[in-house]
């Protein structure tokens, strides 16, 4: 295991127990969460956001994920080396620290104040969020959730220096989970997708953060069954290939 290569020793401690105090607390109300982990490997990656010009350097870096179960790898069989997030990690220079605060269920308005004071506190060169579908199919309103996402990109963009990198809604449509909706509900769920992803480029755009397009059209992560793990609904080993292939194109683009 490493560890930061920190000047202040009582910053590390305060990042250890921080991780242990998220740990706590989302067992104790989620039923799930990710612990701190390292990784190493080799890239340096530069924004094409208009809006921003910060990099990433050479170096180990610190590498800070913002997520729900996909971030901790629900529907992998090893979720620690199966996941989107180890996958990214991968990728990053030799030495380099990963930060997984994912916690399975949770919701941006949670995660604002269980996830983010820990990556505020870490010092992170590179950042990815995926916090958007426990909102969209558990009702959470259009303006309640864009109100807590840009107080999160505002925080993050003010008080770090790090490179983000953000993932939309996919086109839940085609996920095996809703396949017994009817047309119409269909219809109207991705005109609602459509709707959000748009507000979510525009913040994006607002605070310098690059996009991970999942209803792209070059974006194949809900139209292949194998990409789908056998709860209908979390990616599987195949499919955190793929969504980390994604992730890492748009860090290095």
């Amino acid at each position: 295991m490493q560890t930061y290569s920190y000047k202040k020793p009582t910053r590390f401690l305060f990042i250890l127990v921080c991780a242990l105090m998220l740990f706590l607390s989302a067992c104790g109300s989620t039923g799930g969460s990710s612990t701190p982990s390292n990784t190493t490997r080799p890239a340096a990656v530069q924004t094409a956001t208009p809006v921003a010009s910060t990099k990433l350097s050479n170096g180990p870096l610190v590498y800070v994920a913002l997520g729900a179960s996909d971030a901790v790898g629900v529907g992998s069989q090893q979720p620690g080396a199966q996941g989107y997030v180890p996958l990214i990690s991968d990728h990053l220079p030799q030495g380099s620290h990963m930060i997984n605060l994912g916690v399975s269920g949770i919701h941006l308005h949670e995660a604002l104040d269980k996830e983010l004071p820990l990556a505020l506190n870490t010092d992170p060169q590179l950042i990815t969020i995926w916090l958007v579908t426990n909102d969209f199919i558990a009702g959470v309103s259009y303006n309640n959730y864009m109100h807590d996402l840009d107080s999160m990109l505002k925080q993050l963009q003010s008080q770090t220096q790090a490179r983000m990198v953000m993932a939309n809604l996919p086109d839940l449509t085609r996920l095996p989970a809703f396949e017994h909706d009817g047309v119409d509900q269909k219809t109207h769920m991705l005109t609602e997708i459509q709707h959000w992803n748009a507000h979510i480029a525009s913040l994006a755009h607002k605070y310098g953060v690059t996009i991970v397009d999942l209803t792209a059209e070059n974006s194949l992560l809900t139209s292949h069954p194998e990409y789908i793990s056998s709860d209908g609904f979390h990616p599987s080993a195949a499919g955190y290939v793929e969504l980390s292939n994604l992730f890492w194109q748009a860090i290095k683009s």
